[in-house]
């Protein structure tokens, strides 16, 4: 099959476009009381997949803000049953969290399905074609390993949901496929811990050698306690630049193993550029008291979006429309309120 040139994303957002959605969405969800935030979700939502090009066509949004709604509010339910036991019953409180954990990935796996079933690219829809068991298995047996081998099962565990996610997706009738192994998530996490572990433990000697000798007891613990604020403050600023990092790594091997039948997906962010895009947001959100965040989402999406390009093998308009179930949103609106970003 002739190879065509690669398809490069683009991203038509503007952080101007965007700062009237938001400032908007924010005072009506202020007002409502939070009610409006299902909505707000609905419109940004739009606004971003909209401006999300590949090969001359762009992304469509097509939730339900009622629909998200319910799922916050049943959500709010689980959450307002273990603050209320909380402080009547430590015992309650226990039962309470494991019914949060027993229903968790459940909620996940109804938040994959509406996502994909309600985006939709040249008038087809993707899907969600993995079931509930295997939510369960990737969501609570396997991260129990993370527990009992202090930490040393994440790399795997990780691999396997973002296998299981990618192998799952469908578009039209086509199929997604991810062949990322193992080996290859160890050494993402290999790296993470040599740049963050590393650089916090220099930061940590540095802001310890910079202490003067203290003259007495009470100056000792007063020095202390200060090189400990300063610590815990490098280590808060220095994990906000290596998340970024890791994210930017975690992009580029999910979506240079991932493909869509005979179509390979191909990510090339560069660490350079994603910390000059971190950095300078941080600095520009901080001198305007909050106000360029959305300039900032713009600016962080846009160089995440356009850094993903596809590499097509045939033509994208052979796949087929596959017959669609509707999909509640329970699960939306709950990944939403637990904050669970599964989108990567």
């Amino acid at each position: 099959m002739e190879q065509q040139q690669p398809q490069r994303m683009r991203f038509h957002a503007t952080g101007g476009e965007y700062f009237r959605i938001w400032i908007v969405n924010l005072l009506l969800t202020i007002v409502t009381l939070g009610i409006y935030s299902a909505w707000a979700k609905v419109r940004r939502n739009q606004y971003f997949y909209s401006s999300t090009e590949l090969a001359g066509s762009s992304f469509e949004y097509h939730g339900n803000a009622v629909a998200i709604l319910k799922g916050r509010l049943l959500a709010a339910v689980f959450v307002g049953v273990y603050a209320l036991t909380l402080h009547s019953s430590p015992l309650l409180a226990f039962v309470a969290i494991l019914g949060l954990a027993a229903v968790s990935p459940w909620f996940i796996w109804k938040s994959l399905q509406f996502r994909l079933h309600n985006t939709s690219y040249r008038g087809i829809r993707f899907r969600f074609a993995g079931d509930v068991h295997d939510a369960y298995i990737n969501y609570m047996v396997r991260p129990w390993l993370s527990g009992v081998t202090a930490g040393l099962a994440v790399p795997f565990v990780h691999q396997r949901a973002k296998a299981w996610q990618h192998n799952s997706a469908r578009y039209g009738n086509a199929r997604f496929a991810f062949d990322a192994g193992v080996g290859d998530f160890y050494k993402l996490y290999g790296v993470l811990l040599l740049i963050g572990g590393g650089g916090f433990a220099l930061l940590t000697w540095f802001i310890m050698s910079l202490g003067n000798q203290p003259d007495g007891i009470h100056s000792y613990s007063q020095q202390r306690a200060a090189e400990a604020g300063m610590v815990v403050m490098a280590g808060y600023a220095w994990f906000f630049l290596v998340y970024p990092l890791f994210m930017n790594m975690l992009q580029n091997l999910v979506w240079n193993h991932t493909r869509l039948e005979e179509h390979r997906f191909q990510s090339d962010m560069q660490w350079g550029r994603m910390i000059f895009i971190t950095v300078t947001n941080y600095l520009a959100v901080i001198c305007t008291l909050g106000l360029f965040l959305p300039f900032a989402r713009v600016r962080t999406l846009r160089y995440r979006i356009e850094s993903i390009a596809l590499l097509p093998e045939g033509s994208l308009d052979d796949v087929l429309a596959a017959p669609q179930d509707e999909v509640g949103a329970t699960g939306e609106g709950a990944a939403d309120l637990f904050d669970l970003d599964l989108s990567m």
